[in-house]
């Protein structure tokens, strides 16, 4: 049974899995002060949260181009008013949903970078989430991730839990393809099953089987890392309600497991990447009420998320990052919604984050011959900036190309 197979075998348990790790193994474990860099690896104690925004997020009515009169134009009835926008600048504002953020914002912890997107693009969901997840081009197929492939060059210490933990989704995106990636789509049921794979694969003749129970016994190593212990660390931060707060409540006790009773983090232990997901984008109709939500969802969870690992003294090591598989177009249907579109803004943030407005302003008078906004900033170059300015890894091998960085974060 090979990786691949195992994995379609385990997506079947309905609870949570590890993906059997490459063959690989870090040059370095950590050592010295946390987070500590790795000599030839990467920075991994420098922790990545990706915040997908499953569907497609109206990048309009999110940061909004609130002194551009084609605003209204174009969005005659879902446009928000301009006495509602939280304003940010003489241009651009959020959605009032969104308020919950300016504390982030006013302590330039928050950038926000408009008009990502990438050439050629894709309007389908399926693939354009394809190539955002395996930071493919347009007409170019990969079947890896592109974090798979940075921990393949470059891998994750052994002595961490997991590469990556995948909250709110069974999808394992970026991390696809060999990644040790645990989904927790369910935390309890995960660690009940977990602890029936206890066989010792070294006492099996079978390679097949003992493939299986090698990975079988990942997964009891990655759940004794992710199980609460007595002892740990007990976060104080409120969490918010519903199903989102209960994704961040999640993620933050993955980062409390890797934490002393004090919740200062441990040199070797934790996760590179925790991934969450936000469902409900895709708003073709009746946008107003449904995006409002949602957005609300997002900044709640993400100021949950500031509040919590600061507590646990990881918001300067850590760096939030927003996507999404595209935008909406500029001009509102007929239903009260958005179509699917080119671009959209989307959030960095962090301790270490030199917080303001990056990319271009939307240009709603430059609009292509399919009334879609033009990209000014490549997904890949975020993508850059995650693995050479955050990790310290060389971005061109694992992105195929060379994408230029943000200048977006504090020494």
């Amino acid at each position: 049974m090979h990786r691949r197979d195992f994995l379609t075998f385990a997506g079947g348990l309905g609870a949570a899995w590890l993906t059997p790790a490459p063959l690989l193994a870090a040059t370095q474990s950590l050592g010295g002060a946390f987070p500590g860099a790795l000599a030839g690896a990467g920075n991994y104690g420098n922790l990545l949260i990706l915040i997908e925004l499953k569907g497609g997020n109206d990048g309009l009515n999110t940061v909004i181009p609130y002194a551009d009169s084609a605003y209204a134009t174009l969005r005659p009835t879902i446009g928000i008013k301009r006495d509602q926008v939280v304003q940010l600048d003489d241009r651009s504002g959020l959605h009032p949903s969104l308020r919950a953020l300016m504390p982030m914002w006013q302590a330039k912890e928050l950038a926000i970078v408009q008009g990502v997107g990438y050439p050629q693009p894709n309007l389908s969901h399926f693939r354009s989430i394809e190539i955002w997840n395996t930071a493919s081009r347009s007409d170019e197929y990969l079947r890896d991730g592109w974090l798979s492939r940075a921990f393949a060059e470059h891998a994750v210490p052994t002595g961490f839990d997991a590469d990556g933990v995948i909250v709110g989704s069974a999808e394992l995106g970026p991390l696809a393809g060999g990644a040790r990636a645990v989904t927790l789509t369910n935390p309890a049921q995960f660690l009940r099953d977990a602890s029936l794979a206890s066989a010792n694969a070294a006492q099996v003749s079978n390679p097949a089987l003992a493939h299986v129970l090698r990975v079988e016994n990942d997964i009891v190593k990655a759940a004794d890392g992710l199980r609460p212990r007595q002892g740990q660390y007990v976060l104080k931060t409120p969490m918010p309600q519903g199903a989102f707060g209960n994704v961040v409540k999640t993620a933050l006790q993955v980062v409390a497991a890797a934490d002393s009773p004090t919740g200062v983090p441990q040199p070797g232990r934790g996760v590179a990447v925790l991934r969450l997901t936000l469902n409900g984008f895709d708003t073709h109709q009746n946008q107003p009420g449904q995006q409002a939500n949602l957005l609300r969802q997002l900044a709640d969870g993400m100021m949950a998320l500031r509040a919590g690992l600061t507590e646990l003294n990881r918001w300067q090591s850590t760096m939030i990052v927003t996507y999404a598989e595209f935008g909406r177009r500029p001009r509102e249907n007929q239903s009260s919604g958005t179509d699917h579109g080119t671009v959209a803004p989307h959030f960095v943030a962090g301790g270490r984050v030199r917080g303001g407005m990056y990319g271009d302003v939307p240009r709603l008078d430059r609009l292509d011959g399919n009334g879609n906004l033009p990209f000014a900033v490549d997904f890949r170059d975020v993508y850059a900036t995650v693995l050479q300015r955050w990790w310290g890894l060389n971005p061109q091998s694992v992105l195929g190309g060379p994408f230029r960085p943000l200048d977006i974060l504090r020494a």
